[in-house]
């Protein structure tokens, strides 16, 4: 259906309007003046030509057989017009006009998605700048740029960033394949056209300028496919409104935790989808990745005629994951021969300031033939000597004879002006300065990695009991009830076969020695209270409990929690055998996000995680290797290996864990926060210690 969006034959502009300056003539301008070869028609039924073409007092009017429809009427009768549009038998629309949701009028974007449902109508808007498509020079928006051909398709939620972008890339020589303005996303959102852009051709870089998603666990799976493979394709996204204070009313710990930036982190990096924080970054990464192939590995040459610029190009160079290349005896005998004896051919390779064309020319042709080298970083100063136009021509020859990403920064300003402009017509990715290329490289080399690695699927474990916990949370539906601290929410993990401790709840001092002994004969002693979330911070929890003081400990647990949180219901305490097997505190958690799904945390715990914060996010569902890459971004990953010469710890048990913890989410997608804080992680095995789950 998008094909009759972005190749139609045949487009009624529906509000195409005499009036210069406005969206319906713009529209219109670009339609009539471009070198698009399908039929334009007119609907205006005020006038009866415009720009040459006849005017149609309506869509239904129009003689021939529509493909697409663009629409700029005012927004009350834009559902009239799109119905027309369907009894026309029109199957691709773009609403231009505004004021719909943005503006309070959610009635009016409804009637669209119903309209646009019964008839089966691909719609991109409303309230959007429209659609581009460069390869057969389609215009179907008011932006009066259209871009060069190119490789990068550009999906933007802003119309305004959109243009700017479109200006900017124009200066810079980068072309794109599509361009689209998303609006409102009332029926065609992102996942669409992700899976529609993944088999153009034209296509070999997705950017998005984000401002808010949903459905992630389906964005993850589409982006996954475009990602990943024999063929990948990269998508790099920026997103606005990174901070968050929603999280503040959080209950759990995960939920003070999580905040939304933190959930679209986790689609991003479990999507295989580069993120980049500033427009800045967006242009370096879209040069060095619309321009370049996929590096084989993170070796990388730096090729200057100046020392400090390559000092700093080192640093940066490592500071994103690169290694410097190191140069083989064959290739240091090749460099001997050609550079002057005071050069250093010691990676980063200086090759002096007064190197012409020729010097830099040998030189890469000798770096590009390394095989130990996986891609070149080249800087240029301009000095009096240096031929700047000859330098940018020998490295489009070069380019043209290797399959190596090569990244250009002609530092400078007038003086290296042509000769960029010669490299970014010969498609050689260039950037100001050489930090912002080692930076884009470096992304460019992670993408190229994780597009090899092997997705695993879901975990699928046998050992549960979803029926009993169906049961647990219909029982407490019909009497209202969303909270479960640990004593009835141990029930819900022990269904899903989590290692707990052995544990016995009690109400009254007379039932606790029994519970002591039924425990081990040392135990913790934990108040159980629909008020308390947090029973370390009411007093309500005692340690190294016997069966002989287990009376009195009862006792003075109620005493100190009744003082501290009076007005609090006490309705027992749980007692649970006290662990003191070696390890290390962590936290399993989840919360879930409005609009993208449910956050899965694993991190350091304890009572002090969220003044620590060593936590890590993934959105359910979970692969094993979404899990492995979680651990691995903590620091106490390092604990887990078995930091300053404690043995190692059971990650693999920790895992499983985590993998339970997905299923259930997955199966009981009605819990809302969720913490398992601490999980004792030890040297085999790891246990339960407290848990608390929240539901809707």
């Amino acid at each position: 259906k998008l094909d009759s969006i972005f190749n139609p034959k045949s487009i009624a502009v529906i509000g195409a309007s005499t009036e210069i300056g406005s969206v319906g003539n713009d529209v219109a301008k670009n339609l009539t003046t471009s070198k698009h070869a399908g039929k334009v028609f007119l609907v205006n039924p005020k006038t009866t030509e415009l720009y040459g073409l006849p005017c149609y007092p309506n869509v239904t009017a129009i003689p021939e057989k529509i493909d697409l429809a663009i629409i700029i009427v005012p927004a009350t009768i834009v559902p009239k017009v799109l119905e027309e549009a369907a009894q026309k038998g029109i199957k691709g629309a773009i609403v231009i006009s505004a004021g719909f949701k943005e503006s309070g009028r959610d009635d009016l974007e409804d009637e669209l998605k119903i309209i646009s449902k019964k008839y089966d109508i691909a719609l991109i808007g409303p309230n959007c700048l429209g659609v581009i498509n460069s390869e057969n020079q389609l215009n179907a928006s008011f932006s009066p740029l259209m871009p060069h051909p190119g490789k990068i398709a550009f999906i933007s939620q802003s119309g305004a960033m959109g243009t700017a972008i479109l200006d900017y890339a124009k200066k810079l020589n980068l072309g794109f394949s599509k361009f689209i303005s998303v609006g409102n996303k009332a029926v065609i959102d992102e996942l669409q056209l992700l899976e529609y852009l993944a088999n153009d051709n034209e296509t070999k870089v997705i950017a998005l300028y984000i401002e808010q998603l949903k459905n992630a666990p389906a964005l993850i799976e589409v982006a996954r496919k475009i990602t990943h493979g024999s063929n990948p394709k990269s998508i790099i996204a920026i997103k606005s409104g990174r901070t968050s204070a929603g999280a503040n009313a959080s209950a759990s710990h995960t939920g003070a935790l999580a905040g939304n930036d933190n959930a679209y982190d986790a689609l991003f990096r479990q999507a295989g989808i580069i993120r980049v924080n500033t427009t800045s970054e967006l242009f370096e990464c879209l040069r060095v990745f619309s321009h370049n192939p996929q590096p084989n590995g993170s070796r990388v040459a730096i090729i200057t005629n100046a020392g400090g610029p390559g000092v700093l190009t080192t640093d940066e160079c490592v500071a994103n994951g690169l290694k410097l290349a190191t140069i083989n005896i064959k290739t240091e005998v090749a460099l001997k021969k050609v550079l002057p004896p005071s050069a250093n051919w010691r990676n980063p390779i200086d090759i002096l300031g007064d190197a012409r064309s020729d010097r830099y020319f040998h030189t890469l042709k000798i770096l590009a033939n390394d095989p130990d080298i996986d891609s070149l970083m080249i800087i240029l100063t301009p000095q009096s000597m240096t031929d700047e136009e000859k330098i940018a021509e020998a490295i489009v020859e070069i380019k043209k004879d290797t399959k190596k990403p090569i990244i250009v920064s002609f530092i400078g300003g007038k003086m290296v002006t042509e000769a960029v402009n010669t490299l970014q017509a010969a498609d050689v990715a260039t950037v100001n300065f050489p930090e912002q290329g080692a930076r884009a490289l470096g992304a460019l080399t992670h993408f190229a990695k994780n597009a090899k690695s092997i997705k695993t699927h879901e975990p699928n474990f046998k050992n549960i009991d979803k029926k009993k916990v169906k049961q647990i949370f219909d029982g407490a539906k019909a009497v209202g009830k969303t909270s479960f601290p640990e004593a009835e929410a141990i029930r819900v993990l022990s269904a899903y076969d989590f290692p707990l401790v052995k544990s016995r709840a009690v109400q009254n001092p007379t039932e606790i020695k029994e519970a002591v002994k039924y425990v081990g004969g040392l135990a913790v002693i934990k108040i159980i209270s629909p008020d308390i979330l947090h029973k370390s911070e009411a007093g309500g929890i005692i340690l190294n409990v016997t069966p002989e003081n287990a009376e009195e400990k009862f006792v003075q647990l109620y005493d100190t929690v009744h003082k501290r949180m009076p007005n609090a219901v006490l309705e027992g305490a749980l007692v649970t055998e006290m662990v003191t097997e070696k390890g290390a505190e962590f936290i399993l958690g989840a919360s879930r996000d409005a609009s993208l799904g449910t956050m899965i945390m694993v991190g350091l715990g304890g009572i002090y995680v969220e003044i620590f914060k060593d936590v890590a996010f993934g959105l359910n569902p979970l692969t094993q290797e979404d899990i492995e890459k979680m651990i691995d971004q903590l620091k106490a990953s390092q604990i887990i290996a078995g930091a300053r010469g404690n043995k190692p710890l059971d990650r693999d048990a920790l895992v499983a864990c985590v993998a339970r913890l997905s299923q259930l989410l997955t199966d009981f997608p009605q819990i809302k926060e969720l913490d398992i804080n601490p999980i004792l992680v030890a040297e085999k095995g790891v246990k339960v210690l407290d848990a608390r789950i929240i539901i809707d």
